[in-house]
């Protein structure tokens, strides 16, 4: 793995400097009002937004929720570190992608293709690609988050959606994913609690205060999961609960 990241590295470097100075940080005006940049300047900038993608991914899109909610389950279940957390973050990307296809195809329609065709600039293409997801992420905010991080911001009164800004849309959307994500998680907690509860009133009437609850009862919540098809119901519910 180090030895990739050092050949991607020295061919990052080499394209830096086979350019010229000079060039690297030109603005050429498009003739149009807008400014194009040079080939070397994109190239930084989309390296640098590499490295932001990450936090795009989990932020902006439906990973947190789905992450929450199988981490939650996973807790109510008692199996300690069963499903591993590598299956966990899995079956959240492969979800996220499942969800969100509608809004990639839509980006890939109306910004890189067009930006492909070279019928739109970078920016341009940036601002097409930013309008979907918005609106997803704005399908999913609620009202009083949007407020009370617009009372914080002292951002002016909005009157539309499309008057929300990015830098107050990513805070109210975050916090209300954690909200969604922790109300479908105690939701699921219930039943399993429950189960928890009557075991350990089982034993304590017996007598057996020395043995854990949670040995007794775990082989019966995974019962109960595996005959009600639990995997297909989260995962459901989850897919569901997204407004596209």
């Amino acid at each position: 793995m180090r030895g990739w990241l050092l050949i991607i590295g020295l061919l990052c470097t080499s394209l830096l400097q086979a350019a010229p100075g000079v060039d690297a940080f030109s603005v050429v005006p498009d003739g149009e009002g807008g400014q194009t940049y040079t080939l070397t300047i994109q190239i930084l900038l989309f390296m640098t937004a590499l490295s932001l993608l990450p936090g795009a991914l989990m932020m902006m899109t439906s990973f947190a929720r789905i992450i929450i909610v199988l981490a939650i389950l996973r807790q109510a279940l008692g199996t300690q570190s069963t499903p591993s957390n590598q299956i966990i973050v899995g079956l959240a990307l492969f979800l996220t992608l499942f969800i969100m296809m509608p809004v990639f195809t839509e980006v890939n329609q109306v910004a890189l293709q067009p930006y492909l065709a070279e019928e739109m600039d970078t920016v341009q293409a940036l601002q097409a690609a930013a309008e979907p997801i918005k609106a997803f992420m704005m399908a999913q905010t609620r009202e009083d988050d949007l407020a009370l991080f617009a009372r914080i911001g002292n951002f002016a009164e909005l009157e539309q959606p499309d008057d929300v800004p990015f830098t107050l849309l990513l805070p109210s959307f975050a916090t209300s994913e954690l909200k969604t994500g922790f109300q479908i998680g105690f939701l699921l907690f219930i039943p399993f609690l429950i189960i928890d509860i009557v075991v350990a009133s089982i034993l304590m009437s017996m007598g057996m205060m020395m043995l854990s609850p949670m040995i007794i009862s775990l082989p019966f919540k995974i019962m109960l999961f595996v005959l009600i098809d639990g995997w297909a119901l989260v995962f459901g519910t989850l897919a569901s609960s997204f407004q596209l």
